[in-house]
């Protein structure tokens, strides 16, 4: 498994970035001496001529110093920009991998745009954070050495140039802090904006169906005048750092050279030193090298904020638990989770007895969906446990965990460069006759044949239905072998035929425990049982013709239908006696030891 990133997702950076960060401080520092040293060669070489003495040895220095300048800064440049390169993509790495372990937690805590614009634009920001630091610290060596090299020429110099100092001081902490409240809040806006364009861009085709595509622009623009707001407020900020230190700087300067003038006339100092003194005074003063480096470095800070939101929100903690050999069997304990406030579970108690299978089955908004997570532990219950083979799945390893349970959904992430990575996704050592067959069972083994190149086609290139994407995904469950097999609806959009011949392959024969979230009745009616959620709770567990006799039970599948229909819908209600025994022998329940008759379940709430 990827490791966790650091809290501080700066600090990650800068631990992963810190040689070249080193190296890129190192060569800007460089730099800036070498700048340093320029005024004072500048100055020297003039005297010289003044005096009518041999002066190109000097001036020959000054051209070596401003070539090596030209070197440092080309060099400085390529080592920011692998700095960058290298902390974003540690960044994006770490996150992502936090977001994954997260799994439906991180969607439905940020939002699926916003994570985007996290991990894109605000992870590459945070991303230059270490260059940005390495050249704030290459920066301030300006100005210090510009106040050491004022001093060296003469201490009043210095003294002066520092008189001024801490308005300078002032005028940058504020900057700081004007332009953190500003970029916190645009990229804030920035992520509503991403969170509402996602879910428009998944639902298109209802709103290009219900010619709801101006209203949805309007929507997604909604939050633009705060954006734009956000924006305007950031450039008055640096506008107005960039005046005062515009007012306070050439004054400051002005005040150095009026005392250099002074100092000249007293003969203290040489026309050259004066010359130097100006170049000093405004290095000095560099005001807006630093505003440059403390805006690059806010952002990087307020961007660092915004991925520290995600990765400070906790992952599952897995266990060192290995799993015991069993036969898949599933127990719900007093499981209760809450979703936007509610309890969307509350106290479930249900087993499921190794190999059989059990459909699940309710209203819309009963569970169902969150209770085929909590199974697999795509989710934590907020109270109770869920166990598999007798151990609690929180203190399972993870690989052993995610090997023993398959699940397959109603819209499958169809993953992978080609038709036959995305069935083999997460197969160690994946067998091309295994895939075939797993294909074959899921019925998808004909539509894959059809296409361009069969298996090894694209699956990007590989036109396809809700139904045949809804096969791949079957495919690809039925190819990963294990103890537990969830499919979360599935079945949805297929066709009745297709179904059929699915649900007998799936159902027929000893295989895995199946947890089936089912909406058709034909489906119900092949289980061994049924377990019918209501109001977040286990309303009854029976066979699908036992909880036919209820007309709360048909009317969750729309249906006003008799008991006598259950005939034609539970073919399987039609076994032998000692069969139906051998049946009951093997349904789930949902007390572990309590058997209930099929009264008694219908009446449970």
């Amino acid at each position: 498994m990827t490791p966790p990133p650091h809290r501080d997702p700066m600090r990650t950076a800068l631990r992963h970035a810190g040689v070249r960060c080193a190296a890129l401080c190192l060569v800007s520092t460089a730099a800036t001496a070498a700048g340093l040293l320029l005024p004072a060669v500048l100055g020297r070489a003039l005297d010289l001529l003044l005096a009518g003495a041999p002066a190109a040895g000097w001036v020959l220095r000054a051209a070596g110093i401003v070539l090596l300048l030209a070197v440092l800064d080309g060099c400085a440049s390529v080592v920011a920009g692998t700095v960058d390169a290298r902390a974003t993509a540690v960044l994006r790495k770490r996150v992502t991998g936090h977001v994954l372990a997260l799994g439906p937690r991180a969607g439905a805590r940020f939002g699926a745009g916003d994570l985007v614009a996290r991990l894109v634009g605000n992870a590459a920001q945070a991303g230059t954070g270490p260059a940005a630091l390495a050249a704030l610290l290459a920066a301030l060596a300006g100005p210090v050495g510009g106040v050491v090299a004022l001093g060296l020429i003469d201490p009043w110099l210095a003294v002066v140039f520092l008189a001024g100092a801490p308005v300078l001081a002032l005028l940058l902490r504020a900057f700081t802090r004007d332009t953190s409240a500003c970029v916190t809040e645009y990229q804030r806006v920035q992520g509503r904006i991403a969170s509402v364009l996602a879910e428009a861009v998944d639902g298109h085709r209802t709103i290009a169906a219900a010619g709801l595509q101006d209203r949805e622009t309007a929507r997604i623009l909604r939050p633009l005048p705060e954006l734009a707001h956000a924006g305007r407020r950031m450039w008055r900020v640096q506008g107005r750092a960039a005046a005062q230190a515009v007012t306070v700087g050439p004054l400051l300067q002005l005040g150095v050279m009026a005392v250099a003038g002074l100092l000249l006339a007293r003969h203290r100092i040489s026309v050259g030193e004066v010359l130097a003194a100006s170049r000093y005074a405004v290095l000095a003063t560099g005001v807006g090298v630093l505003v440059g480096q403390l805006a690059a470095l806010t952002r990087a800070r307020a961007s660092a904020a915004r991925l520290a939101e995600v990765v400070s929100y906790p992952a599952p903690a897995h266990g060192t638990h290995p799993l015991p050999p069993g036969p898949g069997r599933l127990e719900l304990r007093g499981v209760t989770a809450h979703r936007g406030g509610r309890a969307v579970l509350d106290g479930v108690d249900l087993t499921v007895p190794g190999g059989t299978a059990l459909a699940v089955v309710g209203r819309s908004g009963s569970g169902k969906s969150l209770l085929a997570e909590l199974a697999g532990r795509l989710t934590d219950p907020d109270t109770g446990e869920v166990l598999l083979d007798g151990v609690p799945l929180p203190a399972l390893r993870h690989d052993d965990l995610r090997r023993a349970v398959t699940y397959a959904f109603a819209r499958p992430a169809l993953l992978g460069t080609t038709v036959e990575d995305t069935v083999a996704l997460g197969l160690a050592a994946p067998s091309p006759a295994e895939i075939r067959a797993a294909a074959r069972r899921a019925r998808a083994d004909a539509y894959i044949r059809r296409l361009p190149d069969g298996y090894a086609t694209r699956i990007a290139d590989a036109p396809r239905s809700g139904g045949e994407s809804q096969r791949l995904g079957l495919a690809r469950a039925f190819a990963h072998p294990g103890r537990l097999l969830i499919l979360d609806d599935a079945l949805s959009s297929l066709d009745t035929v297709t179904e059929h011949h699915i649900t007998e392959s799936l159902l027929s024969g000893p295989g895995p425990t199946r947890l089936i979230v089912a909406h058709r009745a034909t489906t119900a009616a092949r289980t061994d049982a049924v377990a019918w959620l209501d109001g977040g709770r286990v309303r009854a567990v029976g066979t699908h013709t036992e909880l036919w006799r209820d007309a709360g039970y048909r009317a969750v599948f729309g249906d006003v239908g008799t008991a006598q229909d259950a005939g034609e819908l539970a073919p399987a209600a039609e076994a032998t006696p000692d069969a139906s025994r051998d049946a009951a022998a093997a349904r789930p329940t949902q007390a572990d030891d309590v058997p209930r008759s099929a009264a008694t379940e219908r009446r449970t709430r």
